[in-house]
């Protein structure tokens, strides 16, 4: 049974869809709330000669908002901090706590900060890095300190616990079987137009992955995390 509310937080615009929206799509399919909470206005994700950071910001906002959309995604929050430049700030940690003690998750999501490359073939962008590192802060001690962020006591932003932590792993062992949802994460990704995310050569790379952790995981296709449980669940009367 998936948890019943869960906060995926990622530094960029089609972030979650290419790293877990199958598992986003499953965890609708049983009736969980996914939330999503962006830290950045994706503003640089546009490499064009002449391309305006404000027009590619309001492109890939609408864009998030459609593959969001194609999950089921219950709401979409953009932080808006400078895409290329952020840093773990304490602006961004607080930002990123009003919005975990808003929404009270059972799970949060994050990148996996330890991530630097990826064999000898890609290196990870430190926006990834750093999304990672402010999602480890806000489980200590951002979101359940009283004494952190007062101001934000204020706002009526009461503090939380987070029962569960999953980081979005190469490394992970824990993999979610997507065969069932697969085609609703490339269906999600085809929303990314400005990041050829509907492309053929995108859509192989997309399942060439899905198949390397379902090797791993004993199933066609699959997603991997490593996972954390800091406090048991709540039990529901469903």
């Amino acid at each position: 049974m998936a948890p019943r509310k869960i906060v995926v937080v990622f530094a960029h615009p089609d972030d979650a869809e290419f790293t877990m929206g199958g598992t986003i799509a499953k965890w609708v399919g049983e009736g969980a709330e996914v939330h999503y909470v962006v830290l950045t206005d994706g503003s640089a994700g546009n490499n064009d000669v002449g391309a305006k950071r404000e027009d590619t910001a309001v492109t890939r906002e609408r864009e998030q908002r459609s593959a969001a959309a194609v999950l089921g995604v219950k709401s979409c929050t953009f932080l808006g901090f400078a895409d290329g430049e952020l840093e773990l700030t304490l602006d961004l940690r607080k930002a990123l706590a009003r919005e975990v003690r808003r929404l009270k998750p059972d799970l949060l999501v994050g990148p996996d900060p330890t991530r630097y490359w990826v064999g000898d073939v890609y290196i990870n962008h430190i926006d990834h890095r750093v999304a990672g590192e402010a999602v480890l802060a806000c489980v200590m001690p951002d979101a359940p300190s009283r004494p952190q962020f007062p101001e934000l006591l204020e706002e009526g932003c009461e503090p939380w616990s987070i029962a569960e932590l999953w980081l979005m792993a190469e490394n992970g062992e824990t993999f979610i079987d997507i065969a069932a949802t697969i085609e609703t994460k490339l269906a999600a990704l085809r929303e990314h137009r400005s990041q050829d995310g509907g492309s053929s050569a995108s859509e192989e790379l997309v399942r060439t992955r899905a198949r390397h952790f379902g090797e791993r995981a004993s199933c066609e296709y699959a997603e991997a995390f490593r996972t954390f449980r800091l406090q048991e669940l709540p039990e529901t009367s469903e």
